[in-house]
């Protein structure tokens, strides 16, 4: 579900996030797991549901803040450097 839920987030945030397809799933499921743990204690949101709107919405959430935070991060270093 992690995957899928970076993969959903790089659908909504398209654009050169640098490092590729692959690095911008990885950040995804880093930002997926970061969302669902976030929810538990923030929202005491019960995230063991496959099928939960709940538990997708915390992952994609997750993961675009974490895609923001990386475009951010090497969007500075990328300025720099021209």
């Amino acid at each position: 579900m992690r995957l899928i839920a970076g993969a959903i987030a790089k659908l909504i945030l398209p654009g050169k996030q640098g490092g590729g397809w692959i690095v911008t799933l990885l950040l995804g499921v880093v930002g997926a797991l970061l969302g669902g743990w976030l929810g538990s204690i923030l929202f005491n949101a019960p995230l063991e549901e496959f099928w939960s709107l709940q538990t997708w919405l915390l992952a994609i959430g997750g993961s675009i803040v974490v895609l923001l935070i990386y475009g951010l991060i090497v969007g500075r270093g990328d300025r720099s450097r021209t």
